[in-house]
């Protein structure tokens, strides 16, 4: 948990703020997440996830990419935990997560680039 610090300026209510911050290694897996959605290839196969569930091919061709190029990204975001994956034959099928963090995302990426999603 957080550990006390005696802070050289007291300015009132904030002081709280500090003694409830988590210890940074608890940011990992937040830090993590970000890291992955930083990248904006990544950031545009996760929206674009979020709205269809497609074959490494289709996206490969939507974003105009090599198939493992792509396949490096959705790795990626799938170790993160943002798209999940199921195989049809020989094809395997890319969609968002259906998590909490996951639509959460989706909705904030939205909201920062002012864009509507098509489902709601």
């Amino acid at each position: 948990m957080s550990q006390e610090v005696s802070l050289p300026h007291h300015h009132g209510q904030h002081e709280k703020a500090f003694s409830s911050l988590p210890q940074t290694d608890n940011f990992e897996q937040v830090a993590g997440v970000f890291k992955q959605l930083s990248d904006p290839v990544r950031c545009r196969i996760f929206l674009l996830l979020c709205h269809s569930e497609e074959c490494v091919i289709n996206i490969a061709a939507f974003m105009n990419m090599s198939s493992p190029a792509v396949a490096h990204h959705l790795r990626l975001l799938k170790y993160s935990g943002l798209v999940q994956s199921r195989r049809d034959g020989k094809e395997v099928f890319y969609r968002a997560s259906d998590s909490d963090l996951a639509q959460e995302l989706h909705h904030i990426i939205e909201k920062v680039m002012n864009l509507s999603c098509c489902n709601d």
